[in-house]
């Protein structure tokens, strides 16, 4: 017998909370529906884009953390990818740009999506996409 899931809800590692809500909800337009505290210095928290679930949570305790990323660390973030299923790419791409975000264009791969890619102040690779 299989198990029974719902949706899959992933957890990425922050290096600072503030910068990253700052990415994640004020740019991209997540809204916070459950945190460790309150206001932008916290732990932990719960973000959602219409049906995208995201919980971001610090790499370090505040008392522990460094006073600049480790950059190893943030390369590893390269082998995580957030992928969207999203319908409008020129106007995601649109918004990503007035947000003063850097990206490129949506394409078209060969094996048939249409993508936008972002990468978050924490390095990890978002990807906004659709069947072509």
């Amino acid at each position: 017998m299989a198990i029974q899931v719902g949706m899959v809800v992933p957890l990425i590692q922050v290096y600072d909370m503030p910068t990253a809500l700052a990415f994640y909800r004020d740019k991209l337009g997540f809204d916070r529906v459950q945190d460790s505290g309150r206001g932008d210095d916290i732990d932990w928290c719960l973000l959602t884009l219409g049906e995208a679930w995201l919980m971001l949570n610090t790499a370090y305790e505040s008392h522990e953390r460094p006073d600049a990323p480790d950059p190893a660390r943030i390369a590893a973030h390269r082998d995580t990818g957030l992928f969207f299923d999203a319908q409008d790419l020129d106007a995601i791409y649109d918004h990503l740009r007035a947000q003063g975000i850097a990206c490129e264009p949506p394409k078209t791969v060969d094996y048939g999506m249409r993508q936008l890619y972002v990468r978050d102040p924490d390095g990890y690779e978002l990807c906004f996409q659709h069947p072509a």
